[in-house]
């Protein structure tokens, strides 16, 4: 409130001002890069982002299938291809060796791709290590989304970090929000500044209103920012929290062997486990994720399916995909619990009751 008073009590009722700045400051440092923007959203940042690697109508652009459509939609904006690659067990992320398999048949049918946009799902890195290995191989430039993944880290690294850029989601349900907001960040200057200046309208520099290419309406508010400020002093304990959350579930029912969750590969991986996810084994556990999600729902509780794999979605099923069964197989199985950082022991022990009964523990 301090941070949003101030900007009131300023009139910097505005999307600049020192907020904006502070707010950029911080997620740079915390995130280990030089430059962030902050913007209206996760998605502008993709777009962007695109943007800034030249993708044209016509170029390819490699992404996991298995994500929301928000990190599919601005590579369709810019009339380029989507060309999907499956998901790898550990992770539930981009499968490396689809990625070159994938990379590999598009060079052979005439079109070396332009951009491959990891996603570092429900906070839990992808497996930085060999993608940035075979982009780099290939010379093709990466964007890590990673909307739901602040404050996770791949070899002791936050994600986002590991590409030319990374994109980050501030949305009302992520670890820290802005009610709504993104960003863009990477070590290069020249990509932020561009940024920048295409997210306010791209306005040349002249004593009057000079444009000499598109921009956009994208740059997030002063006093949204404001909000970003004071989130981002208690983003550890919000990181935490999701991380208590997972490890009561995991240590409750992950005694079950027809549940599997979402975990830690090895030491190599930090999740802050925006979300904790199962999957559920129907011929293990006498029920169904749809049951399960019946029973929770008769107690006012929400739960939802993994994400549809865009593959599977209408608008993209007829894009390229490279697939070997794993997404959709979690899209039938799995199930998001209830995750929110605000969450009380009491609420955790409510739920609790109803997946024990559900589950026959």
């Amino acid at each position: 409130m301090k941070y949003i008073k101030k900007a009131f009590d300023q009139n910097w009722v505005a999307p600049l001002g020192p907020n904006v700045d502070a707010f950029e400051e911080s997620l740079a440092r915390y995130c280990g890069v030089k430059h962030a923007a902050a913007l209206s959203s996760g998605t502008a940042a993709i777009h962007l982002g695109l943007i800034i690697l030249g993708v044209e109508q016509g170029d390819e652009v490699i992404a996991s299938s298995f994500t929301f459509s928000a990190t599919i939609n601005p590579i369709v904006y810019q009339k380029a291809l989507p060309v999907l690659v499956d998901c790898e067990p550990k992770t539930w992320n981009m499968d490396p060796q689809l990625l070159e398999t994938a990379i590999k048949d598009r060079i052979k049918k005439g079109k070396k791709p332009k951009a491959i946009i990891p996603v570092h799902l429900y906070g839990m890195p992808a497996n930085m290590g060999e993608i940035m290995k075979i982009a780099d191989s290939y010379e093709i430039p990466v964007i890590e989304d990673a909307a739901e993944a602040l404050g996770s880290r791949y070899m002791d690294k936050p994600v986002g970090t590991f590409g030319k850029m990374g994109i980050l989601s501030f949305n009302g349900n992520k670890i820290i929000t802005t009610s709504g907001g993104g960003a863009l960040i990477s070590n290069n200057k020249e990509m932020i500044s561009k940024a920048r200046f295409l997210s306010t309208q791209a306005r040349d520099r002249a004593p009057h209103y000079q444009h000499s290419q598109i921009g956009y309406n994208y740059r997030m508010s002063n006093i949204l920012a404001g909000i970003g400020r004071g989130q981002m002093e208690v983003v550890e304990e919000r990181v935490g929290k999701r991380r208590d959350n997972f490890l009561f579930y995991k240590n409750n029912i992950g005694i079950h062997e027809g549940i599997r969750f979402l975990e830690e590969h090895d030491k190599s991986y930090f999740s802050n486990h925006w979300l904790t996810t199962i999957q559920i084994d129907p011929s293990k556990t006498g029920t169904t994720r749809e049951t399960l999600q019946m029973n929770l729902e008769e107690e006012n509780i929400e739960s939802r399916p993994l994400w549809k794999p865009m593959h599977l979605q209408p608008i993209f099923a007829a894009y390229p995909a490279y697939l070997n069964g794993t997404s959709e197989d979690l899209f039938n199985k799995g199930l998001c619990l209830p995750s929110g950082s605000n969450m009380s022991d009491e609420d955790l022990q409510r739920i609790l009751v109803v997946l024990r009964k559900s589950l026959n523990l």
